[in-house]
């Protein structure tokens, strides 16, 4: 996940926390695409839960429209804008993320591969920890060489559980 990790805008437009199968999911938008999608736990959900019912910017609303319909398994693909920080590194390692097929996986040297850069395994590995878009990037397609589910930021259950999640659809 990112660096500023359960960051939110003042405005209120920009982000949401919604439910999900999994937990609870914080989704922050600007006004050019996606920043950040985390996972919370659910004390921290609660400490930022709206109780104003303000319009949501249209990136906002696109954002969640499209994971409640992963969610519910009629969605494969997310359309949605990024706006993407990190170094040209990571956001290269986050956008081939994206080639992984949904309910496929793919090991860390196979996604180094897949950059042109065939020895940055462990680069790789630390690039997907700092994954600031979850489930739309998917980085938990992303699997240990002996086939093991290995680091992810979310948890290894939620891991499983998104993995198992595509492989039954």
């Amino acid at each position: 996940m990112s660096q500023s990790k359960h960051w939110v805008p003042d405005d209120v437009q920009l982000w949401r926390i919604i439910s999900s199968p999994i937990g609870p999911i914080l989704v922050v938008v600007s006004e050019v695409g996606v920043q950040h999608i985390d996972f919370l736990d659910e004390t921290k959900a609660q400490s930022l839960l709206l109780t104003a019912s303000e319009p949501l910017h249209p990136i906002l609303q696109q954002t969640l429209h499209q994971l409640s319909e992963y969610f519910v398994g009629s969605r494969a693909e997310f359309e949605l804008p990024l706006d993407l920080g990190g170094t040209d590194f990571q956001r290269e390692a986050w956008l081939a993320l994206a080639r992984i097929p949904f309910g496929r996986t793919a090991t860390y040297a196979e996604q180094a591969a897949s950059i042109g850069r065939p020895r940055a395994v462990r680069a790789i590995g630390v690039a997907n920890s700092k994954n600031p878009v979850a489930i739309v990037l998917p980085c938990h397609r992303v699997i240990g060489a002996d086939g093991s589910l290995t680091g992810y930021a979310g948890g290894i259950d939620k891991k499983k559980w998104l993995l198992d999640h595509e492989r039954s659809r």
